[in-house]
């Protein structure tokens, strides 16, 4: 297991040094001059040169990016264009807002998607299976931030129970934040709902055809007991990948919707540093992402690892 682990690090290492070379070449692409967009009408010549040797854009191309890679190392990021903070510090501060927006809404996912999913391929041609393959459809086609101004009317103009936007840190007032996630979390945790249910829906009908499941119908085991003994087990395993990527993924921040919310976490952050051509703080938040990516993908093949010792032979 150890000598396993420690080769999927190794695999993550050589692919994160790749995120941050082709970060690094793709913003050389973006026309404009980050230091001159940042200035504003503050300009002048001496104050432009100075922050461009401050950011060691007078350097070469090579000597920058080995440069950069060696403060990151070190977890120094740059310090941003706009504020002249660390990068590091201000993705941090970010995070916890993230965080907490996709546990919450991947809760919510698995809280509808795999009841949904299961009894949809146990009742497979029912009337449930129908409404299970409707909602699944209609949430991967409906774009999430018109499931979130939806909402918004809703529950925050009609009904007037939930905030439209904003943030409160769970740690302060756990009722204000609860109120202020429930619509950002619902609104993507149920666009990963619809994904789930039918990876759900098929992983289960997959095994409910095997050899073994037959043999323990036939023997006489009740569907509840032949389910969550034997077919879950099995079914989910693959499920585990899906779960993971969709965490990674609203790790990484959910742009639309945090910006449609006012929600404070990586994905706005990303969307104003590329508003603000904020070049060191979209290379943190883009390699804090590739990093989750990463640490999920390495969690899921230990786990894979502990259900199946085969695949620590690969």
């Amino acid at each position: 297991m150890s000598r396993f682990v420690l080769r999927r690090l190794l695999q993550s290492a050589v692919v994160l040094l790749g995120v941050t070379l082709v970060v690094f070449l793709l913003l050389q692409l973006v026309p404009g001059d980050p230091v001159r967009v940042a200035l504003g009408t503050r300009f002048d010549p001496q104050t432009y040169e100075a922050l461009r040797t401050r950011a060691g854009l007078d350097r070469p191309l090579v000597a920058q990016y080995f440069s950069y890679v060696g403060r990151a190392v070190t977890g120094d990021l740059g310090v941003s264009f706009r504020s002249g903070q660390p990068v590091t510090r201000i993705v941090l501060e970010r995070l916890p807002a993230t965080l907490s927006l996709a546990l919450t809404a991947v809760l919510i996912a698995v809280l509808v998607a795999f009841p949904l999913g299961v009894l949809a391929a146990v009742r497979s041609g029912s009337a449930l299976d129908h409404a299970a393959r409707v909602f699944s459809q209609f949430g991967v086609s409906v774009p999430d931030f018109w499931m979130g101004i939806m909402g918004i009317l809703l529950f925050a103009g009609v009904l007037g129970w939930l905030p439209p936007s904003g943030y409160v840190p769970l740690t302060e007032d756990p009722a204000g934040w609860l109120a202020h996630v429930l619509l950002p979390a619902a609104t993507v945790g149920l666009v990963t709902a619809s994904i789930l249910t039918r990876f759900i829906r098929s992983s289960v009908l997959e095994v409910l055809s095997a050899d073994y499941v037959r043999t323990a119908e036939a023997k006489g085991l009740r569907t509840r007991v032949v389910v969550l003994r034997h077919v879950l087990r099995n079914a989910l395993i693959p499920v585990i990948t899906v779960v993971a990527v969709q965490l990674a993924s609203l790790l990484g921040g959910v742009i639309v919707v945090e910006v449609l919310f006012a929600w404070p976490g990586i994905g706005r952050l990303t969307y104003d540093a590329v508003q603000a051509r904020d070049y060191p703080v979209l290379q943190g938040a883009v390699l804090l992402v590739a990093a989750l990516f990463l640490l999920m993908n390495l969690l899921v093949d230990i786990l894979y690892a502990r259900l199946d010792p085969r695949i620590t032979a690969r």
